[in-house]
């Protein structure tokens, strides 16, 4: 564990900053995605870190800490992997993992799809420019208003989740395109609360009692909603294929049943996304194009086994491409050895911007991102300022020994996920997310503020 943690916190030259002309010079897409930080992150011979050409040092005097840094460089090479692995299909950036406005327009330009869950998320894609046909909304619970909402604007897909939301839809009587989610039983190698496709829990329509195929049916004969095919996705943080290839298999055996038994061939199946990041040096995520090989294969092969076209495919990458995208930069506060067992690392930040490690039991790492050390290494767990003895933001990392007040420290990986998931337990106001390119830094969701905070106070 403490050997792995030392490891993970390194940050390695391959991935030193290429400048303007980054799209010009080769990069290794497979080392990209396994990498955890961004693209254009390195240290310099003094220590300080640096992201898009702007160093640590600077962004704290500029923004203040905690704040999470995102490569925009990094974000972008991520939307082309994936595009360019998974061509002829269609890439939806799920939305969920981390939203705002900047973000849109990054995908826009890169020609990717979105995937929201809420009428925020929707909100949010269509005021940033997102062309609605290029929409997909999520969601086990979507609202009469949402689904208008999303009806009016003309989005692309609504992947239906109950019998009680096609009747939502019904009810506002305009025949809109559908898919219908599945839960094909895979649980995928990953934490118990965000495994998504056994079947006991709250998302779609289960495959193995058969309400899958009815719902199918409800919608084909009914002729109110148009079909366009089967949806599943099977959780997060997976770093392999198989668990898609035996996905892919039930709905292509339920592509079957509908054609046979209903006489409709479905043009498209969804495979979802949940493409696992490397957090620590331990995690050995597959590369875009390794995935999309496989995915393509089985679901070619099935086709032809099964007498089927091959349905036209998407996935719905969101962690993948913006976790690796992002770090958080923290000031080191309070120091506190305890001695025998390890110590006690205090940042301005902790579970109100990142509650994945209380949450899921999340692994990250951490660097000193402010100076260099010659310091022998020392065992530390790096914990926030919040009241709760569960507000660990790093579990277990060797930091120098004289790591001490005033520090800099970035922690990677944080973009899917932590500011999405952010509160403001405590009264402590959500950090800033800050974008770094081509050596300018610029605000893209800025730091709230007690005055935000107490706004909302009607006394």
């Amino acid at each position: 564990m403490a050997g792995r943690a030392h490891e993970a916190g390194a940050i390695h030259g391959d991935f030193g900053y290429r400048g303007p002309a980054w799209l010009r010079t080769p990069i290794d897409v497979n080392a990209l995605l396994k990498s955890l930080w961004p693209l254009t992150v390195h240290k310099g011979s003094d220590g300080v870190l640096e992201a898009g050409g702007v160093k640590a040092t600077e962004l704290k005097e500029q923004f203040g800490t905690p704040a999470y840094i995102f490569d925009e460089d990094d974000f972008r090479a991520r939307c082309r992997a994936f595009k360019a692995a998974f061509k002829g299909a269609d890439v939806y950036y799920a939305g969920k993992a981390f939203l705002c406005k900047a973000i849109v327009r990054i995908l826009v330009e890169e020609g990717l799809s979105l995937d929201v869950c809420t009428g925020g998320e929707l909100s949010t894609a269509l005021q940033a420019g997102m062309e609605p046909q290029r929409i997909g909304f999520h969601g086990n619970n979507k609202s009469m208003a949402e689904l208008q909402r999303a009806v009016d604007a003309g989005i692309g897909r609504i992947i239906v989740d109950s019998f009680d939301e096609i009747e939502r839809l019904y009810k506002i009587g305009k025949n809109v395109d559908v898919m219908v989610r599945v839960t094909v039983g895979v649980e995928a190698h990953t934490h118990e609360f965000i495994a998504t496709a056994h079947e006991d829990q709250k998302f779609g329509f289960g495959l193995a009692d058969g309400t899958a195929f009815k719902a199918a049916a409800k919608i084909i004969r009914d002729g109110k909603l148009t079909l366009k095919g089967f949806h599943s996705h099977i959780g997060s943080q997976i770093f392999d294929a198989s668990g898609f290839e035996i996905s892919a298999r039930r709905l292509l055996k339920l592509h079957k049943q509908v054609k046979d038994e209903l006489g409709v061939e479905l043009p498209e199946m969804d495979l979802g996304g949940g493409f696992g990041i490397a957090y620590t040096s331990q995690d050995d995520p597959s590369p875009a194009d390794d995935l999309a090989r496989r995915m393509f294969k089985i679901v070619k092969d099935e086709c032809d086994a099964l007498q089927l076209n091959v349905p036209h495919l998407s996935v719905e990458p969101g962690r993948a491409i913006v976790g690796p995208s992002m770090f958080t930069l923290y000031e080191v506060g309070t120091v506190k050895p305890l001695d025998g067992i390890r110590t006690y690392v205090s940042v301005d930040g902790g579970m109100s911007d990142n509650i994945r490690t209380a949450l899921y039991d999340a692994s990250y790492s951490a660097t000193i991102a402010s100076r260099t050390s010659d310091a022998d290494p020392m065992l530390a767990r790096v914990v926030g300022k919040h009241c709760e003895s569960g507000d660990v933001v790093v579990k277990d990392e060797f930091l120098p020994a004289d790591t001490k007040t005033g520090d800099l420290l970035a922690v990677p990986g944080t973009g899917a996920y932590c500011r999405s998931m952010a509160s403001n337990y405590n009264h402590v106001p959500r950090p800033p997310v800050i974008a770094v390119r081509d050596g300018q830094a610029r605000v893209i969701v800025r730091r709230e503020t007690e005055d935000d905070l107490l706004a909302l106070d009607v006394g």
